[in-house]
């Protein structure tokens, strides 16, 4: 189904936020460290320090874990209902989501959207809940399948028309199309330290909510129909695992 056709309240917009799997390169264990350090000697090029390039594991779902994941759904009267959930426990973080998805995006009509979704958001959540010995819903198990069989669409994908190597972050497709910066008091790079050092969980879900809107706003952007007006964007109360 052509993007355009999808209906908006079929679609779960979502952002995720990851940290490191221990709060600095000193703390890991010896047989973690060894791997990570193999995985350092191939992705380190700037030659960084350890401790200060160990920052950047949290994007890699082998050595990292989920702390928020943020969705957001527009109704049929066009609201957009925001929802997150974060936390330390990132197995009930992954349960809560996977139970969300099984109650109301099951279908086969239902789809999955993210900014950088097909390369980041998407299989870091598949190979987290493989790791927490959670069954994949069916949108994320895409085993087998060919690429226009799946329902999973990125803001970023749809952006490149086809040019592979072009990379186009949130915040300046944000300000491109004049919607407000998500990353104005917070961005990617120090979720790490907002988790490890300052411990402000509510920060971090804040932040993951933001991305979610600007996700869904965008969205609505390439379709060449009207974002949603801030009034009508209901953030739910937050679950904390």
């Amino acid at each position: 189904m052509y993007f355009k056709d999808i209906p908006l309240n079929k679609i779960l917009f979502l952002d995720i936020e990851t940290v490191p799997a221990y709060a600095s390169y000193d703390q890991l264990p010896e047989n973690w460290r060894k791997l990570w350090d193999t995985k350092a000697s191939y992705i380190n090029r700037d030659g960084l320090p350890e401790e200060e390039f160990y920052h950047q594991a949290g994007i890699y779902a082998e050595f990292g874990k989920i702390v928020a994941i943020s969705v957001a759904f527009i109704t049929s009267d066009r609201q957009l209902r925001v929802k997150s959930y974060y936390g330390d426990d990132e197995k009930c973080i992954l349960e809560k989501f996977k139970q969300l998805i099984d109650n109301y995006f099951s279908s086969s009509e239902s789809y999955l959207c993210a900014h950088n979704g097909k390369e980041f958001d998407f299989p870091y959540i598949a190979r987290r809940m493989l790791v927490h010995d959670i069954s994949l819903p069916d949108i994320l198990d895409n085993h087998g399948r060919k690429p226009w069989e799946t329902r999973l669409l990125d803001t970023m994908d749809l952006w490149k028309f086809g040019d592979y190597k072009h990379f186009t972050s949130l915040e300046l497709l944000s300000t491109l199309f004049d919607l407000p910066n998500p990353k104005t008091q917070t961005s990617g790079k120090d979720v790490w330290k907002i988790y490890w050092q300052d411990r402000d969980l509510e920060r971090i879900a804040e932040y993951c909510e933001k991305d979610t809107i600007s996700v869904a706003q965008i969205f609505l952007k390439f379709r060449g129909q009207p974002v949603i007006n801030p009034e009508n964007i209901t953030i739910a109360e937050r679950e904390k695992c």
